[in-house]
């Protein structure tokens, strides 16, 4: 009989936007009794559009799992351990914004709010590069578009590129989905589901 092959403890899922990165990160932990979804999603009262994405996501976890809405996302992996729940933290995108945002940094150009920011993917990478637990973080991928218009659009392109840079620098495994096609980085020629 064939050893089985352990699960990747750490596995970011990149790619571009409706691509279907949620969707796989749902299906590589479908067989799991029970997951902490992590939601770094903020409800908006005045977008409804915004309410109903985030009401579809909900709608499609099995009924195992529980939701955590959070942005401390460095606690969370800190605190896992190998015999807890897997994590599924969906997703750094919307969790980087909301650094920007709390730190100041969409109109801010200062060095105090550069650091911040810094400070908070630092404590992030650290968090899961030192995480006993599984988990698996979804990402977008925004370099592969045109350059944005503006300071505070190349300035989140900028961050987010370095942080999913660092975080899939610590990860077992790297997916990247197109198409709701998805095919590892690390290892080539690998299926994914």
């Amino acid at each position: 009989m064939a050893p089985t092959q352990a699960s990747p403890r750490r596995t970011l899922i990149i790619g571009g936007a409706r691509s279907g990165k949620s969707l796989t990160a749902e299906r590589l932990l479908a067989a799991e009794p029970s997951v902490v979804f992590v939601a770094t999603a903020r409800h908006d009262a005045a977008d409804a559009e915004w309410n109903t994405r985030i009401a579809a996501h909900r709608s499609r976890r099995p009924s195992g799992w529980s939701t955590v809405e959070t942005t401390d996302l460095a606690a969370l992996l800190r605190a896992l351990d190998a015999h807890d729940a897997p994590l599924l933290i969906d997703c750094l995108t919307l969790w980087l914004t909301h650094v920007l945002e709390d730190v100041g940094a969409w109109s801010d150009t200062s060095k105090d709010a550069e650091r911040a920011c810094a400070a908070a993917v630092d404590e992030l990478v650290a968090a899961w590069r030192r995480t006993r637990g599984r988990v698996i973080a979804v990402s977008n991928d925004v370099g592969s578009g045109v350059v944005p218009e503006y300071p505070s659009g190349r300035r989140f392109r900028d961050e987010l590129g370095t942080l999913n840079a660092r975080i899939a620098a610590e990860c077992d495994d790297v997916l990247f989905v197109e198409v709701g096609i998805p095919r590892s980085l690390l290892h080539a020629g690998t299926a994914a589901l």
